[in-house]
Formats: structure tokens, sequence, C-alpha cells
């Protein structure tokens, strides 16, 4: 008599990824420093570009201004590239092969000879060092949604602005042992540090039967998605004028220092401090959001921050701006800042959750290219006063407020 055959084995879940998910706390702080990345990047050039100008024959201080702007520009249009990529192939493959293409791009910045290499260099480094924004919140997404997404993005800009407290310190104390040069290699080796971290610690989080195949159609649709959302495109566009009032002051700082205050010295503890400021708001923000909601802080943080800039450009135009002044009206509109925008971005991305990929770099590429835009024309509006960065922000405020006031209908300050 034949044997009966044994029953099937139960069907396994599909896993995304055979590595072990980290902790909580690993998990944000691997997010916090794909996040620094492109924070590093920026940053740590501030205290060089007196010294790169002079290298390479840059005459216009002005125009030293592109080896930032180059890099972000790069950034913005690399946000469309990334997200349909890992959308298609999964988020571990692409993140680890643009680290690698950033450190080499980091290594040709290093060995340019010339201001237009370098610039080239820089913007090839922002177009793949773009994944890192990207695919963060990506991940982030994956994993998590609504106020609990706007926790972890919160947590995890904690960390993350380690990277903007310290690199204008870093950028400095390098150049007080090596040539500007050296700064590039750093960031090659920070690059190769976060990479080899991912590969070994960041497991898949988008499972084979959630991936889209590519197609200009699917970028099509994902941009109508996120254009005809009136939430998703309402609050993009919010972010981007407020991103680009932070580009403006990013561009424009260094120079202030040296030419307004005539203390480039201190500009690394005081930018530090400015960005200290934002990381006590952003874990203000982990401790409240849950309880209050995202859009009840965004909106008052927003409503704040047009204050202290009316305020602050009220001080230009009379002609008393001081060191302490601008120091402590900075910090304080930068911690508003914080906490609207990581707000902002949970909300506009919590209706895309079937398309997280397409949608964060669609609106990545809004928000970073239109940043730019607008944080180029402020940077090269600098006459040797602070007028221009505070016009600027005054501009973006209002009108984010207003964006804001329409796509809610009216209806500011509300928990849901």
């Amino acid at each position: 008599m034949p044997r009966p055959n044994p029953p099937a084995p139960p069907a396994r879940p599909q896993s995304p990824s055979r590595l072990r998910q980290p902790g909580f706390g690993e998990f944000v702080t691997l997010i916090a420093a794909l996040m620094a990345m492109t924070a590093l990047a920026i940053d740590s050039m501030l205290p060089a570009l007196p010294a790169i100008g002079t290298d390479l024959g840059v005459g216009a201080a002005n125009d030293r201004q592109w080896v930032v702007s180059a890099f972000v520009l790069g950034m913005g249009l690399g946000q469309i590239v990334h997200g349909p990529l890992s959308d298609r192939f999964g988020r571990r493959p692409v993140l680890l092969g643009s680290l690698a293409l950033g450190l080499i791009c980091n290594l040709v910045a290093a060995s340019a000879g010339g201001f237009a290499l370098l610039v080239a260099a820089r913007a090839a480094s922002g177009l793949v060092t773009a994944s890192s924004r990207v695919l963060a919140v990506s991940i982030v997404r994956d994993r998590f949604a609504g106020a609990e997404m706007a926790r972890v993005m919160s947590l995890a800009t904690i960390v993350f602005l380690a990277a903007p407290i310290l690199a204008p310190s870093i950028g400095q104390l390098i150049l007080l042992v090596a040539p500007w040069r050296a700064i590039f290699a750093v960031l090659a080796a920070a690059g190769l540090a976060v990479m080899v971290w991912a590969a070994i610690r960041l497991p898949e989080t988008l499972p084979r039967d959630r991936r889209v195949p590519f197609s200009l159609a699917a970028l099509g649709r994902g941009f109508a998605a996120v254009i005809g959302n009136r939430i998703a495109i309402g609050y993009t566009l919010a972010g981007t004028l407020l991103l680009g009032a932070l580009y403006g002051y990013i561009l424009s700082v260094q120079q202030i220092f040296e030419t307004i205050f005539h203390a480039p010295a201190l500009f690394p503890a005081v930018f530090a401090a400015s960005a200290a400021a934002m990381g006590v708001a952003a874990y203000l923000n982990s401790r409240i959001v849950t309880r209050l909601g995202p859009r009840h802080v965004s909106h008052r943080a927003l409503a704040a921050y047009v204050v202290l800039a009316l305020v602050h450009l009220g001080i230009s135009l009379a002609g008393w701006e001081t060191l302490l002044s601008f120091a402590v009206l900075q910090a304080a509109a930068l911690a508003c800042f914080g906490l609207a925008t990581a707000n902002m971005t949970a909300i506009a991305m919590e209706p895309m959750g079937r398309i997280a990929g397409m949608a964060s770099s669609v609106q990545g590429l809004i928000q970073i290219l239109a940043g730019a835009g607008i944080g180029i024309m402020i940077g090269q509006a600098f006459d040797g006063t602070t007028r221009p960065l505070f016009a600027g922000a005054v501009i973006a405020g209002v009108a984010a407020l207003a964006i804001i006031a329409m796509v809610e209908r009216g209806r500011l300050f509300h928990p849901a």
C-alpha cells in the first residue's frame, strides 16, 4: 500500500532581506548618518571657500558660492533618479552603489586643478549623494507612517544635526593642518564608513512584491500623484520655500562673518550654535508630535518663523545688526525651521505610501531644485548687508504660510 505524500511545509512569509532588522536606536542613527552625508558635504566646505577662491583664481567673492551651489543643484537633479530605481531594484543596491560613486567624486574634487573641474565634480557628487536623502525618507516610510514617521524623522534629525554643528569646525580644523583638498579626502572616508555600515547592518525594506517596474509612464504617474494630491503638493511647496531661505543663509553666512562682522574665526562656533538650536527643536518635536499632531506643530512653528524673520529684517533695515542679534535670532529662526519642515515632510509623504520612493524623489526634486534656485538668488544678492537674506526669509515664510492656509482651507493650527 503506497504511503501518502507528506504534507507540504507551510509557506514562509516573504522577507525583504536576509539581514536582521537593526534595533530602533541603531536604525534611527543609521538613517541620520545617511541624511548627514549631504549636510557634511555642504557645510564642511564653508570655511574653505576663501582658500579655494585664492588657490584656483576665483575673482568675485560671490562666485565662490558655486562650490556649494553646484552640489545642491546636482543633489536636486539626483532626486528623480534614485527613488524610481529603488522602487524597481530595492533600496540596498541603489544606496550602496551611489555611496561608492560619491566616494569617487570626492577623490576627483580633491585632485581638481581648476575651478571648473571642481564645480563639475561637486555637481556629480551632489547627483549621486542625493540617494542618501531620498532613500533615507523612503526606508523610513517603508517601516513607519503618520505621527510615528514624524517621530522617527525628528529623532534622526537630532543625530543628523551633528553634521552641520560639527562640519564647519571640522573643515576649519583640517585647514589648520592641511590644504583645503584634504576636506574632500575626509568626505570620501566618511562615505566609505557609512557604505560599509549600511552594507553590514541595513536590510532591504522593500519586498519584491511591492517593487514597481521603471518606466517613463510610471514616472509621469508619480509626478501626477504628487502634483494631483492637494496635501502632498501643498506641503512640498511650503517646504521648498523654507528650504530656499535656508540655502540662502548657507550661501551667505561665511561672507556675512567675513565682510560684516569681520570675525571669520567665530563663524564655526556661531554656525554650530544655530544648528544646535535645530537639534533641540527636533528633540522637542519627537516628544510632542504624537500628542499634538504634525499639523498643529508645523503651523505654529511656521508662524513663529515669519515673525522672527520680520523682526530680523527690521533690525537690519534700521542698521542695528550686531553679531549677538544675528546669532540669537538666526538660531531661533532655525529652530522654527526644524519644527516646521520635519513635520511638513511627514505630512506630504503620508498619502504616498504605495509609491514612497517615487514620491520622495518627486518631492525632493521640487524642493531641492526650486529651493536651490531661491537660495542662489538670495546668495547672489549679497551686498555687504544682511538685508537680502532676511528679505528673502520674510517672503519665503509668508508665501509658505499662505500656501498651507489654502491647502488646509483656512484651518490652521489644528491637530488632524
